[in-house]
């Protein structure tokens, strides 16, 4: 099956660059390039792709806007591109839907990777990104004005081992590492993991390592260096 792919940014080179990489993987069809989030919006709804990769910082209508329409329309998975030291964004994207981030300088093989892991129904966060922006985007004195806070309590329907996977899942660790910390199978973690999803009403793992932080169970800024990883 081809990954049918539109990708949004305002620098003509770094649109092109991507495309050009991507269309010539054989599962991977670039089906438009666009260079504003209005025109992305339009795109996906005409041409229904499985996944746009999106600019943060686009003219006309920003990437955040475009991934919150785009989210809320149908099926169409959102990667936001990000330059790490400028974006202070990413909390308000993950929130308006976004499955993944990747750094505008990412490795060949690590976009395709990314691409192909959002389209299956996954979620990734490109690993130099992930740690420091989870942290400083779900602290309580990063937050946008607006941005609703969950209360310790959501985490009650949670069984102690599915506890356990949302603590691991909110340090990023991919379902291998998690399965080696309880000593359990991968399988049983993606079964925690599902369960996990679906009785806090989550979307994917990215909101999942965002529900682990806003409802306490891992605060800010207290965990060593590591990345979170789409699996």
């Amino acid at each position: 099956m081809t990954i049918r792919v539109v990708v949004a940014d305002d620098q003509e080179l770094v649109r092109s660059g991507f495309a050009m990489i991507l269309d010539v993987q054989e599962d991977i069809e670039v089906v438009a390039e666009v260079g504003d989030g209005a025109a992305a919006v339009e795109a996906v709804a005409r041409l229904a792709p499985d996944v746009v990769l999106l600019d943060i910082r686009m003219p006309v209508l920003d990437g955040i806007e475009a991934c919150r329409r785009i989210s809320a329309g149908g099926a169409c998975r959102t990667v936001m591109l990000t330059t790490f030291d400028s974006d202070e964004y990413v909390y308000e994207a993950l929130h308006a839907g976004a499955s993944g981030f990747l750094l505008k300088d990412v490795r060949r093989d690590d976009l395709v990777h990314a691409v192909r892991v959002v389209a299956a129904g996954e979620s990734l966060l490109a690993p130099s990104v992930a740690r420091r922006l989870i942290e400083e985007y779900t602290a309580v004195t990063a937050r946008p004005a607006g941005a609703r806070a969950l209360s310790e309590d959501r985490l009650e329907v949670l069984t102690a081992r599915e506890r356990e996977t949302l603590l691991h899942l909110g340090r990023g660790l991919s379902n291998a590492e998690i399965a080696a910390a309880l000593t359990v199978s991968e399988h049983t973690v993606k079964s925690h993991v599902g369960n996990v999803l679906g009785k806090l009403g989550l979307r994917d793992r990215i909101q999942a390592v965002i529900c682990a932080y806003e409802t306490g169970l891992i605060a800010a800024g207290s965990l060593a260096a590591g990345s979170p990883s789409g699996e």
